[in-house]
């Protein structure tokens, strides 16, 4: 039969008969009926977008629950490892008879490794894939637990911290990539999983409080070793070292379309054109640089200036305790103002809080606000990986969201470390005006992002 077939008149008089439309939610299938040689044939012509959802089966939801409690608990162990340094910090000064700026190594060096899987986690995912990934980011948390546990030499101790960041920065591009990529209610999704982080930090700082009190305070780090051979496990027997795209089709999801032709360089070469990319990824480094200098520098602050005792520690517990009920419960907030308006209405008002910390000499009232300042932060930092994966490219978006946390991982660096060489000048009382202008840098920056996706050519 010929390729060209010759379409029959419509006879006067009646109105053309438009093709029937069956949508199921997932796909359209059009139909119309042409004249063949006497003959009326059925012609289907589908249409299926690149971000399709296949038909959902009790099985596949079952399957996404566990995936998506699998990239929680991961989330969690990351939240665990940030919420474990605050209230050790004074030990560790004392154990090891070092200053603030040299104690703030830890903070440098973890950053070094989160940055380390920043630049190759595209390259690792294209050749290992996302399953393989993961299980390597958490398997070298263990043995940076492993390394911290028996408190080595301080220059051993502080390559654990980096080989754990290394490991925790694979884990976060890829379960945020994931999250992001997660068609149906990513939003709420992408909240709940930092939630989570927020609860690990949460907890944490409560056991670690404890051991800090204790002759063997690195046995803490057991605990973390515990948590990350749970994720590890976690990890392998529900992702099975599979793909993403594979792990997605699991649940029903059809992949986005990629390039075959692409590799790791190209995707790099585009994702370095993203104008969008480079703001959040700098505001992203502010943000998490708030959040971990003051989770892990307040209780330092509270004891030197506030008169605070050994249970200082609980502070920190406040503070990541509000980031997890800000993540949750601010979400109806949120909706209700938009996402953009919520963070500079955040923040602003964060600002207030801390300058109620900073000029208010009251050890209660600046312990209340120290947890409403996190009950405000909380909710930015998914606000912004849901914003990364509308206004970028879905093929780069794993990649791009592992840029962007490495920034972030490398403001837990740099404003941690640039509080503790300010400390060891001028004193602690450097951290909150520290803390106030980085968070109206914060603002100022996110009034440069952009609200609107930019091809790439």
């Amino acid at each position: 039969m010929s390729s060209i077939r010759a379409r029959s008149p419509q006879p006067q008089g009646e109105a053309a008969t438009p093709p029937a439309l069956v949508d199921n939610g997932e796909k359209s299938v059009r139909k119309s009926s042409e004249m063949v040689n006497g003959e009326t044939e059925s012609v289907h012509s589908i249409d299926i977008p690149a971000t399709a959802v296949s038909a959902s089966t009790p099985a596949m939801r079952r399957k996404a629950r566990i995936q998506f409690i699998t990239l929680c608990w991961t989330l969690f162990l990351a939240g665990w490892n940030d919420g474990t340094t605050g209230p050790l910090l004074p030990r560790i000064q004392t154990v090891y008879h070092v200053n603030f700026a040299v104690v703030s190594l830890i903070f440098v060096f973890n950053c070094v490794g989160f940055m380390t899987a920043a630049a190759t986690n595209v390259w690792l995912t294209d050749r290992l894939g996302f399953g393989k990934v993961m299980v390597l980011g958490s398997a070298a948390q263990v043995v940076g637990y492993c390394l911290e546990s028996p408190a080595p030499p301080f220059p051993v101790f502080v390559l654990g911290y980096t080989i754990n960041g290394f490991g925790m920065g694979l884990q976060d591009a890829g379960a945020n990539g994931f999250v992001a990529s997660i068609k149906d209610n990513a939003t709420t999704k992408m909240g709940i999983l930092h939630a989570v982080y927020g609860v690990g930090a949460l907890v944490s700082p409560l056991i670690a409080t404890q051991f800090a009190q204790l002759h063997q305070w690195s046995f803490h780090y057991l605990t973390s070793l515990g948590v990350a051979l749970a994720n590890t496990i976690a990890l392998i027997v529900v992702f099975r070292f599979k793909t993403q795209d594979d792990a997605l089709l699991e649940i029903g999801q059809n992949p986005p379309p990629e390039d075959t032709q692409e590799n790791g360089e190209s995707k790099y070469r585009q994702m370095f054109t993203l104008r969008s990319l480079h703001l959040m990824a700098i505001f992203i480094l502010i943000y998490v640089g708030v959040e971990v200098t003051l989770g892990g520098w307040i209780v330092t602050y509270v004891i030197n200036l506030r008169g605070g005792g050994p249970s200082s520690g609980y502070i920190s517990s406040g503070f990541f305790g509000g980031l997890t009920l800000g993540r949750v419960g601010l979400l109806w907030v949120t909706q209700k103002v938009g996402e953009r308006r919520a963070i500079f209405l955040y923040a602003v008002i964060a600002i207030g809080l801390e300058l109620i910390i900073w000029l208010v000499p009251s050890l209660i009232g600046g312990a209340v606000a120290v947890s409403f300042v996190g009950v405000l932060l909380g909710p930015i930092y998914p606000i912004v990986m849901n914003h990364a994966s509308r206004v970028l490219p879905p093929k780069l978006l794993t990649g791009s969201i592992g840029w962007i946390a490495g920034f972030g991982q490398a403001g837990s660096a740099l404003l941690p470390f640039l509080t503790g060489a300010l400390a060891s000048r001028v004193g602690i009382k450097s951290l909150q005006p520290l803390l106030v202008s980085m968070m109206g840098f914060m603002v100022f920056l996110w009034a440069l992002v952009p609200n609107t996706p930019r091809r790439i050519e």
